[in-house]
C-alpha cells in the first residue's frame, strides 16, 4: 500500500497546535479554495467531515471519519471518496517548550478504473506535496502570529 509523509515545524507549543486543530473553523483556513466544505463536526472520535474537491468542472465528493483524537493528534479515514482507501494520521510532537513538529502520514490505495485514474492524477504524491506545503504555510502563519 502506498504511503505519503510530510512534516514541518511550528513556532507554537504542542497544546496550541492541538487546540488549533480542534477549532471547527480551522479546516476552512487550511483548505484551498478549490475545496467546498459541507460538514465538519467538532473534532472528536466519530466526527464527520464532508466536502467536495473541485478540479475544474469535475467534483469529487469526500467523507472522512475521525478517530484516535487526543492531545497529540488524530486520524481521519475516508468513508466515501475517490480512493479505495485513505487513512491520514496527524501527529503533534513537542520539539521544545514553544515549538512543535507536525507530522502527516497517509496510507492510501487507488481504486480501479476511472476512479483510479482520477485518484492517481489528483491525489498522487506531487498533488499531496503541494496541498501539505499550503497547509503547513497556513498553520505556521496562524500559530506564529
Amino acid at each position: 500500500m502506498p504511503s505519503f509523509d510530510y512534516a514541518f515545524e511550528v513556532d507554537a507549543p504542542v497544546e496550541a497546535v492541538a487546540a488549533f486543530h480542534e477549532d471547527t473553523r480551522v479546516l476552512r483556513r487550511l483548505t484551498p479554495a478549490y475545496v467546498r466544505i459541507h460538514r465538519f463536526d467538532p473534532l472528536a472520535d466519530g466526527a464527520v467531515a464532508e466536502f467536495t474537491v473541485w478540479f475544474g468542472p469535475i467534483p469529487i465528493r469526500w467523507r472522512a471519519l475521525h478517530r484516535d483524537v487526543g492531545p497529540n493528534g488524530f486520524t481521519d479515514t475516508q468513508d466515501e471518496g475517490p480512493l479505495e482507501s485513505w487513512v491520514h494520521t496527524h501527529r503533534f510532537t513537542a520539539t521544545g517548550e514553544s515549538t512543535t513538529r507536525v507530522t502527516e502520514h497517509i496510507e492510501y490505495e487507488y481504486a480501479s478504473g476511472w476512479d483510479g485514474v482520477f485518484g492517481r492524477l489528483f491525489f498522487g504524491p506531487p498533488a499531496l506535496r503541494i496541498l501539505f506545503a499550503y497547509r503547513s504555510l497556513r498553520t505556521r502563519r496562524a500559530l506564529s502570529g
